[in-house]
């Protein structure tokens, strides 16, 4: 639709700074729409292309849409990491911001983490509603650190606990991650928190968790969600997640 436009040079063109022209996404769904009965109406009258279609997919999967591409078909601004991150950091801790904190936690790792773990689920009830996981994400990646770990963990979905602590996590936050977990939801998690204080202690925690069969946990805190958000930015969005898996090693060693 959009080579269709820019042939016959219509209102829907832009001609940019550089002289390019171009037909946007937002442009298109303006003028057709964008629900189920749209798409039915253009493809009638474009048979060629629903038969282009299942020939592509059939030799190739789609890639994920971007975060770009969300913006635009969404018509919202792309999420910006460093103002998410400024804001985590101006946030006080304790009982009163915790819930702002989940929220700007779910922002974060939705934009760093996708397209690998996507569809956040936030208080996620399990056994019957006794008990709720602050963040569940889908498993979906095709590649990089959270496909390998799919290869050799169980983790069809990976869950996040959030603790606006300002005191040290202990065992009862090791613990009650562990119990979230089970060999048909995941046995793998992430707990973060604000600052830990004593990393080394913290992680024997979480080492002797593994060892008893109990799950895989790996705590981060701000300055660990700072490298990340750093990390993702300097790949330009790439999946491999160095920084995740030195602490993976660190957790199985």
């Amino acid at each position: 639709m959009k080579d269709e436009h820019l042939r016959a040079n219509s209102s829907l063109v832009e001609t940019l700074k550089s002289g390019e022209k171009r037909v946007t996404k937002k442009a298109l769904i303006e003028k057709y729409g964008k629900d189920k009965l749209s798409v039915v109406e253009q493809t009638i009258h474009r048979r060629y292309i629903l038969d282009e279609y299942r020939e592509a997919k059939a030799t190739s999967p789609s890639s994920p849409l971007t975060h770009e591409q969300f913006s635009e078909i969404e018509n919202t601004e792309k999420p910006e990491l460093l103002s998410l991150l400024a804001q985590l950091k101006a946030l006080p801790t304790g009982k009163i911001a915790a819930e702002e904190y989940e929220i700007l936690i779910e922002k974060i790792l939705s934009v760093i983490l996708y397209p690998s773990l996507c569809s956040p689920k936030k208080q996620h009830k399990i056994h019957g509603g006794r008990k709720r996981i602050d963040i569940t994400y889908v498993n979906e990646a095709k590649g990089g650190f959270f496909y390998w770990l799919s290869m050799h963990y169980a983790c069809p979905q990976i869950f996040v606990e959030c603790k606006n602590y300002g005191k040290e996590v202990a065992n009862p936050e090791v613990d009650q991650l562990s119990g979230r977990f089970s060999p048909s939801r995941g046995v793998v998690g992430i707990l973060i928190c604000r600052d830990i204080q004593n990393k080394k202690h913290l992680y024997r925690r979480c080492t002797d968790t593994a060892k008893d069969q109990r799950g895989y946990i790996i705590p981060l805190d701000d300055g660990d969600l700072e490298k990340l958000i750093q990390e993702y930015i300097n790949s330009d969005g790439e999946q491999t997640f160095d920084f995740l898996r030195t602490l993976w090693s660190i957790l199985i060693d």
